[in-house]
């Protein structure tokens, strides 16, 4: 079996970015599940937010432009970990305002 995939999700505490956070977990904890080993959230400060990969940069607030919403956050982790896998009404939501 191949090696499954570690996401982390650092947050800021100073901020109250914990519930965001935790959202985002569930979301891709609840898309992807056997497909990831886990999914971590670090507590932090000085208004961080970033999403890894097995250590690659998926999301940074301050280079993306604030945070995700469910779709560019399943998106970008799809590519990361199953390039080939649908996600269902996700794309094919995508697809339709293209």
């Amino acid at each position: 079996m191949a090696e499954r995939a570690e996401v982390t999700i650092a947050y800021c505490t100073q901020c109250n970015w914990l519930l965001r956070a935790a959202w985002m977990a569930q979301e891709l904890l609840s898309t992807f599940g056997t497909e990831l080993g886990s999914v971590t959230l670090i507590p932090g400060t000085g208004g961080i937010f970033e999403i890894r990969v097995d250590g690659a940069l998926l999301w940074e607030r301050r280079r993306d432009g604030g945070f995700p919403d469910a779709r560019t956050l399943k998106t970008r982790l799809r590519d990361q970990i199953a390039p080939d896998r649908d996600l269902g009404h996700l794309d094919r939501d995508h697809d339709a305002g293209d």
